[in-house]
C-alpha cells in the first residue's frame, strides 16, 4: 500500500521504456523513486510494449551488430529524414549516447538477437530485443523493483502543478480516487497525445477520425497539455508525427508492430481515384516507412492500396490479415472498390515506363521508371505476373512530435527561456526536439534511453542537494 503523505526523492510520469530508464538511473543514485503509470499493469510500458529494436551507434562489429555505423553517417541520416529540421546539439547527444546505451541496456535486464538479415536492412544500425518489447520491458520493471522502486499502475497524473518555477506536486487519479503525490524531482516520460483523437482533429479535421492508433490508448496527452497551458515552452509541429502505412483492417488501437506492412517498396500505391501519388521505391524502406502514414493520410478517405503481382510475395513479411487477391488488376481494383478503368491505365503507365535492371531488394539497385510522374526511383518490376494482390492501407500513428522544450540535461523550459527547476523529460513527449518531421527505425527508443539516463541522473542530483 502506497503512502501518499509521503515525498518521494523522484517521481515519474509514465511506464515505458525512456520512464523506466529514469525511474532506474535515480534509483541507482540512491534516491527513492515512484512510477505513475496510466495503464493497468497487463498494459503497462505504453507503446514500448510494441517495439522491438534500437538504432545505435558503434565502432566496430558487435555480437548483435553487423561492421560499424559511425556518428556522421548517423547524424547524415538523420538529417536527410528530418530535412534538417532538428536540434543538432541534443541529436548529437543521442547518437554519442546511443553508443553507450545497449551495454547498460544489457546490465539491467535486456537481451538481444543475433544480429539480423532480411528485407528491413538493419542488422548494420538496429540492435533487436529478444522477446521483443514486452520482455524488454519485463527486465526493466524487475530491476527497477529490485532497486526498491515503487510502482502505480491504473494511475493517471490529471495535473502537474507548478508553481514558483518548480513542481509543487502531482495531481493523480490511482484506482478511481484523486490522490496528491509530492515529489523533490519529477521526470515526465508519459507520451504524445495520439490516443486522443478529438485533440488530433484539432490539427488534422475529420480526416483524424480515420486513423489507426497502433500503440497504447493511454497517451492522451494529459501531462503534455496541462504543462503546455502552465507556459511550458513547446516544440515541434503539431500535425507532425510517427506514422506508417498499416493495414486498414487492423484495430482502432493497440495493434501494434504486427498490423504494419513493408509491401510498399515492391509494390505500386494507388489512391481512391486509382492514380499513383509518391515514389514508392525512393530508398531503403528503414528510412521511408514513416512517411508513408502521412502520404495516406493526405488521400482521400485516408486509405490507399499496395498493389503487386506474385513475383513480389517472398519480399516482405506478410500481414496477419489476408491479402487480397485477383487473375487480373480489373478484377482487382473491382474487389477494392476502385475505378477500373484508371486503376488499369495507371499500372499499364507504370509498366510501359519500366526501365529493366539487376533487381536487389538488398541495396538501391537500377530497377526504375523512366518519363513516369511520380517515378520510381529503385526496385520497380512490371507488375505483369499474375495472380495480382493488394493490400489496404492506413495511417498508423505511433506518436505525435508535439512536445515540451528540454535543453542537454533534459531540463523542462519554459516560455521565458528558464528551465522549471525540478522538472525533466524523456520519450515521446519530448522527441520533438530532435525529430521534427520524419523518422528513423528504432530511433524513438534511443532517444528515450539516451535522455531517460539523463533526466534520472540529473533529477537525483537535484533531489540530493
Amino acid at each position: 500500500m502506497v503512502d501518499f503523505t509521503r515525498t518521494w526523492d523522484v517521481a515519474v510520469l509514465g511506464g515505458g521504456s525512456a520512464a523506466l530508464c529514469a525511474a532506474i538511473s535515480a534509483a541507482e543514485a540512491g534516491c527513492s523513486v515512484i512510477i505513475l503509470e496510466h495503464g493497468p499493469r497487463h498494459m503497462r510500458g505504453g507503446n514500448t510494449r510494441h517495439t522491438r529494436n534500437l538504432r545505435a551507434m558503434h565502432r566496430a562489429p558487435t555480437d548483435v551488430l553487423t561492421d560499424a555505423y559511425a556518428e556522421e553517417e548517423f547524424w547524415e541520416d538523420l538529417r536527410r529524414v528530418t530535412a534538417g529540421e532538428t536540434d543538432e546539439n541534443l541529436a548529437r547527444i543521442t547518437i554519442r549516447g546511443s553508443e553507450a546505451a545497449l551495454p547498460w541496456m544489457v546490465l539491467h535486464g535486456a537481451r538481444f538477437q543475433p544480429a539480423l538479415t532480411g528485407t528491413l536492412s538493419l542488422s548494420r544500425t538496429n540492435a533487436f530485443f529478444l522477446g521483443g518489447g514486452k520482455s524488454l520491458l519485463n527486465a526493466y520493471f524487475i530491476t527497477a523493483e529490485r532497486l526498491g522502486v515503487d510502482v502505480l499502475y491504473d494511475t493517471e497524473v490529471q495535473q502537474v502543478r507548478l508553481d514558483g518555477g518548480a513542481v509543487r506536486d502531482i495531481v493523480v487519479n490511482s484506482n478511481g480516487f484523486e490522490q496528491i503525490v509530492r515529489a523533490r524531482s519529477v521526470v515526465a516520460g508519459c507520451g504524445g497525445f495520439q490516443g486522443n483523437i478529438a485533440w488530433m482533429k484539432e490539427y488534422w479535421g475529420e480526416a483524424a477520425e480515420n486513423f489507426l492508433i497502433r500503440g497504447t490508448p493511454y497517451n492522451r496527452g494529459r501531462v503534455l497539455k496541462n504543462l503546455l497551458d502552465q507556459g511550458v515552452s513547446p516544440v515541434g509541429d503539431p500535425t507532425q508525427c510517427h506514422a506508417v502505412a498499416i493495414d486498414a483492417r487492423g484495430p482502432k488501437f493497440d495493434g501494434g508492430i504486427v498490423t504494419r506492412l513493408d509491401s510498399v517498396p515492391f509494390s505500386i500505391m494507388l489512391n481512391t481515384k486509382g492514380e499513383r501519388f509518391y515514389d514508392e521505391g525512393e530508398d531503403f524502406w528503414p528510412k521511408r516507412y514513416a512517411i508513408w502514414g502521412r502520404l495516406i493520410a493526405q488521400q482521400p478517405g485516408q486509405i490507399a492500396y499496395s498493389i503487386f503481382d506474385s513475383k513480389c510475395l517472398p519480399l516482405f513479411m506478410p500481414s496477419v490479415f489476408p491479402a487480397y487477391k485477383a487473375d487480373s488488376i480489373g478484377e482487382l481494383a473491382a474487389k477494392l472498390n476502385l475505378p477500373v478503368a484508371q486503376a488499369e491505365a495507371s499500372v499499364a503507365a507504370y509498366n510501359a515506363a519500366v526501365v529493366s535492371g539487376t533487381f536487389n531488394g538488398q541495396v538501391l539497385d537500377d530497377c526504375r521508371t523512366e518519363g513516369l510522374t511520380p517515378p520510381k526511383t529503385h526496385w520497380a518490376q512490371r507488375v505483369d505476373k499474375p495472380p495480382y494482390y493488394a493490400y489496404p492501407l492506413r495511417p498508423g500513428i505511433t506518436f505525435t512530435y508535439l512536445g515540451v522544450r528540454v535543453n542537454e540535461r533534459a531540463q523542462v523550459m519554459m516560455d521565458d527561456g528558464k528551465p522549471v527547476s525540478n522538472l525533466w523529460a524523456t520519450g515521446e513527449i519530448m522527441a520533438g526536439n530532435i525529430l521534427g518531421r520524419g523518422y528513423l527505425a528504432g530511433f524513438g527508443m534511443t532517444i528515450g534511453t539516451v535522455f531517460g539516463r539523463i533526466a534520472g541522473e540529473e533529477a537525483a542530483r537535484h533531489a540530493r542537494n
